[in-house]
């Protein structure tokens, strides 16, 4: 396999530094980073809770970035909702048709701007819809996402990894061979090693897509 060619931490600092300043949705002016082994982490403040996702995201484009670490705070000013409304806003957004997540599947809590989410769903899509469903709303600083995701016992963990499998192959034939896949009661494992972020990314997201997962722990590692 081809090596991935890494570039050095200051010039990892500086391509996040002005990838958050070519994405319109966060102020970058903002934003601290530093960067170390690969490590990129994010201080500052944001006026919102989306904004500090995009931040996030903007930092894990970046070739070279391995994962991100958040230190960013949501400031909202002087108009900050309370608690109780929060949460009422909450459960209005998933009594809409639009959330494809069961009815009363999901618990809410919230706690000085927080809102953490229970319970159980099938998917993983359902779990993450869930998060999107909440992300949005106005006045939040973040959301802790505790939704568990329910064992299949009608799929058995070889037919679990054959789906993965053939899937990675289907995706990205040129690193999947390079993936290999640890199936235990529904609890998936990642190995082997790929060229880049994205490709780690797209290994753990197709692990996601197979019936009967309840989590995915990802060890693949880039190559270098």
């Amino acid at each position: 396999m081809t090596q991935i060619q890494y570039r050095p931490d200051h010039q990892l600092k500086t391509a996040v530094t002005d990838e958050l300043a070519w994405t319109p949705s966060v102020n970058a002016e903002e934003i601290g980073v530093a960067v170390t082994d690969g490590v990129a982490t994010l201080s500052g403040h944001v006026g919102t809770y989306p904004e500090k996702e995009e931040a996030l995201r903007a930092a894990t484009r970046v070739h070279g970035v391995t994962t991100t670490a958040d230190k960013i705070l949501v400031r909202h000013g002087t108009d900050i909702p309370e608690d109780a409304d929060l949460a009422r806003e909450a459960m209005i957004v998933f009594d809409r048709r639009t959330v494809v997540v069961p009815k009363d599947s999901v618990q809410v809590e919230v706690r000085d701007q927080v809102i953490t989410l229970r319970g159980s769903v099938d998917w993983q899509y359902q779990r993450e819809a869930a998060r999107r469903a909440v992300s949005s709303l106005p006045g939040i600083s973040g959301v802790r996402n505790l939704i568990t995701l329910k064992a299949s016992t009608s799929i058995s963990p070889a037919d679990i990894k054959l789906k993965i499998t053939a899937a990675l192959a289907r995706h990205a034939p040129g690193f999947a061979q390079h993936v290999e896949v640890g199936i235990d009661d529904g609890q998936v494992t990642l190995t082997g090693e790929v060229l880049t972020p994205a490709e780690r990314r797209s290994a753990e997201q197709t692990a996601w897509f197979a019936p009967g997962v309840t989590s995915v722990d990802n060890q693949v590692k880039l190559s270098g």
